[in-house]
Parts: structure tokens; C-alpha cells; sequence
């Protein structure tokens, strides 16, 4: 995270809309999603954060969040107050008025027309005439989505009318991606910043000790 922040640059001087999967498969979600939760406190007109599909109780019991919180604090209760906080996250953003959407969740783009079932178990999948539609009759310029793992951090598709953008380098400590963030400047021109991982420090040493202030 710290990384994404030095290529990036810092709030509040630059603008950060996060969409969604700040937990599960690492080592650091808590400090992750604290860190976040901190950030919209202090730059509350900067720090703009959106709730992606691993956001939910259901999926962090299975996907490694909860386990984190029972090693680090010894019980559930940091879990618990996180997904509640998580139940008041919102699912989209739009920018300016006219720019890049979120897409939903679960649902992604396919090579093939129309909506089809997602292999996912949740969600659909779309096709280029789905994109073209939802944009033209949004006025939208495209939609930006995060939620699938991508090698060079970012890529197109369906006619440039759909971007993944993912944020995780070397996702799961061993896929060897790239990450990358989206840039946008006050006339909604993107760029697109790519990265690799930071040094790695190895799996932390957890104590059982619960902090005062999670008592």
C-alpha cells in the first residue's frame, strides 16, 4: 500500500478512488483496510473508497481476513467491526458527472456478446454490446473496473470501453504481475502508472496480545 502511495503520490494532494478487495489473501489486511479507513477520516474529500466483492462476511470467513484477525487479536471481534463497517461502503462512483464508472462486484467483461453466466458462481458476464449500451446510455466514457488479476496491472477490452485496473503486485506473494493505478487530471485524461512490488519482508510474526484498544 505504502508503494501504490509513493508512485501515486500522497493525499491530500492527489485524489484516490480505491474500488473494493482491500482483504483476504495477504499477510497485512487489517493494517491494509485500517490504513484506508484512516486516510477517509483525515482527507475525507480526497480518499474515496468503494466495496468490492471480498468485502462481505461471507467471503472473508473462506479467503483468509477472518483468520488474520482470530491470529492477530486472538478472537473475532476486530473481523466483526470491520464487515460492519464494510455494510456502509458504496458500490460505485461516478466521476465528474460523465468520466469512468465501477462496475459491480462480481460480474466481468467477456469476449463473447450479450450476458452469460459467470463461472464465478455469482455475477455475470458481458459482452462489447453490453458495454457499448451501458455507456452510451449513461453518457459515460467507459467503465473502470477493478476485481480480476491482470499481468501488466491494467488492460483493455470490449473496444476500449472497459479497463480492469489491478493494484496488488505479485498478487498472492507469488502470480509475479505488475499493479498499476489510473490517472486522471482535471479534464478526466487518463494515464496509467504501473509498478512492481516492494521489497518483500516475509510473513509477520503475530502475537496472541490484544492490543488496548481493540479490547
Amino acid at each position: 500500500m505504502m508503494e501504490l502511495f509513493r508512485i501515486g503520490g500522497k493525499s491530500p494532494n492527489t485524489n484516490y478512488l480505491f474500488m473494493g478487495d482491500y482483504v483476504d489473501r495477504g499477510y497485512y489486511s487489517v493494517e491494509t483496510v485500517t490504513l484506508l479507513v484512516a486516510m477517509k477520516v483525515r482527507f475525507k474529500d480526497r480518499i474515496t473508497i468503494l466495496r468490492g466483492n471480498h468485502e462481505s462476511r461471507q467471503i472473508t470467513q473462506v479467503y483468509g481476513f477472518y483468520d488474520e484477525c482470530l491470529r492477530k487479536y486472538g478472537n473475532a471481534n476486530v473481523w466483526k467491526y470491520f464487515t460492519d463497517l464494510f455494510d456502509y461502503l458504496p458500490l460505485t462512483a461516478l466521476v465528474d458527472n460523465s468520466g469512468p464508472m465501477c462496475d459491480l462486484l462480481w460480474s466481468d467483461p467477456d469476449d463473447r456478446g450479450g450476458w452469460g453466466i459467470s463461472p464465478r458462481g455469482a455475477g455475470y458476464t458481458f459482452g462489447q454490446d453490453i458495454s457499448e449500451t451501458f455507456n452510451h446510455s449513461n453518457n459515460l466514457t467507459l467503465v473502470s473496473r477493478a476485481h480480476q488479476l491482470v499481468m501488466e496491472g491494467f488492460n483493455w477490452c470490449h473496444d476500449r470501453n472497459v479497463v480492469t485496473i489491478f493494484s496488488a503486485p505479485n498478487y498472492c506473494y507469488r502470480c509475479g504481475n505488475q499493479a498499476a493505478l489510473m490517472e486522471l487530471d482535471d479534464n478526466l485524461k487518463y494515464n496509467f502508472l504501473q509498478f512492481d512490488p516492494a521489497p518483500r519482508r516475509g510473513e509477520p510474526h503475530v502475537s496472541r496480545r490484544t492490543p488496548d484498544y481493540f479490547l
